[in-house]
């Protein structure tokens, strides 16, 4: 397993409107909007001006009466432009690859719109002819295929529009969860045609006082914590609250969202504010570097893009250390809206709460609460490579000379059993001999940790460039699939073109050419049309056969 599991994902329900004739009745006021957030005036406005651009352009968006819309996100730029994201249902229905985002200009004018699909989303029937109990079995059965030995699996069929692979369907969208012969746990998403039976697609859904801390992998780093009478916590109250606490090994067992048994977050104290030791022998040094890896995304999310936490509201997650048994991974889970981390089995990998591990699975919870990237295919390729991009962001951010920034995944939890140095590599992907290095028409069949290589590779060319160099006392050596010579244009600025890209036109089912214009698109609006950056998106794209 790879610490790369992507994230449950709960979307943050907005306010309801229908659509066509109806649109304009069915507004809400913008006092609906459910959850009170920083600058609600400025979020409300922007909504109601979306609201007025989707009635008032229905027909070009597809969006009929018979659909029903709430807004999972709202960016606002520098210069007052807005980018309102709606997910959309059908009949009361949700429809996978219904969402869209909405542009306006600062006054409020509609400047156009990004569609995960553009075509009608009517079915003819929401009636299925599999029934629920069929659909179970049959998600069961390719769970059981996938992991065999599967202990205590339950399914929870759901019925949905699906709009993402060819001509809109009723499909039923299982999730299932069990446990393996170790305990840990599995959780997978199966699509299953609810007139004919067929398997459509399946994906994982485990996307997986100021004191000072001695960490595994990053040295001595400061943390900020809660005194409480004479003890302290290690809970930052300066970053939403967010702490650590160890999981004693323990799992959870959960399905659909709902945790029968959650492994516990035992929070970690401390008599003088010095945490840890250096080493294992202390439980409390992994989470001094879940802690200070949870810090430092924070961080890099809102002082380089201006995120005030993962979902953009303030809040901080928690962290789970020592979780299962020898578990080789770690994972994000909106569910519990925290950070997981295994102690790896100690001859594959080591306790996994590296700084880019940290970034990364966080960066699932960003990509969650934003574009939605879904977990298979193309897109799936795009999720995973967002997590590597922007978890090797964070490394480059922290600036730490124990950790120094680089352009590998997970270096410092790979034990000798594990055969290479790294879990991936961005300047040539194909290193860990399954990753693609450049972009072919059936790179979307792969598992989407090797798929992500191809935005991997044009991440790291836009950054640094192609051929031979050192960097940081690490050797790269980056081909391009068109024999091009490319120049970087520096990492700082391929992490805000890639942030602006995920966040303003990404959708659902943005796939690698979607993904070319969306981060041309980000290049213009960063940096201007026809400029050097915009030129060297392209000039990358290319260099790895996307274009």
């Amino acid at each position: 397993m790879r610490p790369t599991r992507n994230a449950s994902r709960l979307t943050t329900a907005g306010i309801a409107v229908a659509a066509g004739a109806m649109i304009a009745a069915a507004l809400a006021p913008a006092s609906a909007v459910a959850e009170p957030r920083p600058h609600v005036p400025v979020r409300d406005a922007a909504v109601q001006a979306a609201n007025s651009a989707v009635t008032a352009h229905a027909a070009a968006l597809a969006v009929t009466a018979a659909q029903g819309t709430s807004v999972r996100d709202v960016i606002t730029d520098a210069d007052g432009s807005r980018h309102v994201r709606y997910d959309r249902t059908y009949r009361g229905l949700p429809v996978l690859g219904g969402d869209f985002v909405v542009h306006l200009a600062p006054s409020g004018a509609y400047r156009g719109a990004d569609r995960a699909v553009a075509n009608d989303l009517s079915v003819p029937t929401v009636t299925p002819a599999l029934s629920a109990p069929r659909a179970a079995g049959l998600a069961s059965a390719e769970v059981r295929a996938a992991h065999p030995g599967l202990k205590g699996l339950t399914a929870k069929p759901q019925l949905v529009v699906d709009a993402l692979h060819g001509a809109p369907r009723l499909a039923w969208r299982t999730q299932t969860a069990g446990r393996d012969s170790q305990g840990n746990p599995v959780a997978r998403v199966v699509l299953t045609d609810a007139r004919t039976g067929a398997a459509i697609d399946a994906w994982d859904s485990i996307e997986t006082a100021t004191g000072d801390g001695q960490s595994l992998y990053s040295g001595t780093v400061a943390l900020e914590t809660t005194l409480s009478g004479t003890t302290y916590q290690l809970k930052d109250p300066t970053r939403g609250n967010t702490y650590t606490g160890d999981a004693q090994n323990k799992t959870d067992l959960c399905f659909f969202g709902i945790c029968f048994v959650r492994a516990p977050a035992v929070l970690f104290t401390d008599a003088d504010n010095h945490w840890g030791n250096g080493t294992t022998t202390d439980r409390a040094t992994a989470a001094v570097d879940a802690q200070y890896g949870t810090n430092t995304t924070w961080d890099y999310y809102k002082n380089v893009h201006g995120r005030n936490g993962i979902a953009g509201d303030g809040k901080g997650s928690y962290n789970r250390v020592h979780y299962g048994s020898n578990y080789n991974n770690a994972f994000w889970d909106d569910s519990c809206f925290c950070m997981t981390y295994g102690d790896g089995d100690g001859t594959t990998f080591g306790p996994l709460v590296a700084l880019d591990v940290a970034g990364h699975e966080m960066s699932h919870g960003v990509t969650s609460k934003t574009a939605a990237l879904t977990y298979s295919g193309e897109s799936g390729g795009l999720n995973e490579a967002t997590s590597d991009i922007m978890g090797t962001m964070v490394e480059w951010y922290a600036g730490n000379s124990a950790d120094q920034g680089d352009y590998l995944i997970g270096e410092k939890i790979v034990k000798p059993g594990f055969g290479k140095p790294a879990l991936r590599f961005m300047d040539k992907p194909s290193t860990d001999t399954k990753s693609a290095d450049c972009w072919y028409s059936g790179v979307g069949n792969l598992d989407v940790h090797y798929s992500s290589g191809v935005a991997n590779h044009f991440a790291y060319l836009l950054s640094e460039g192609s051929g031979a160099k050192v960097i940081n006392g690490v050797s790269y050596n980056s081909p391009t699939c068109n024999g091009s010579t490319v120049s970087g244009i520096g990492h700082d600025k391929v992490g805000k073109i890639w942030y602006r890209a995920l966040t303003v036109y990404m959708t659902s089912s943005t796939n690698y050419a979607a993904a070319r214009t969306a981060t041309l698109n980000a290049a213009k609006d960063l940096y201007g049309s026809g400029s050097a950056e915009q030129n060297a998106v392209a000039a990358a794209w290319s260099a790895v056969a996307v274009g």
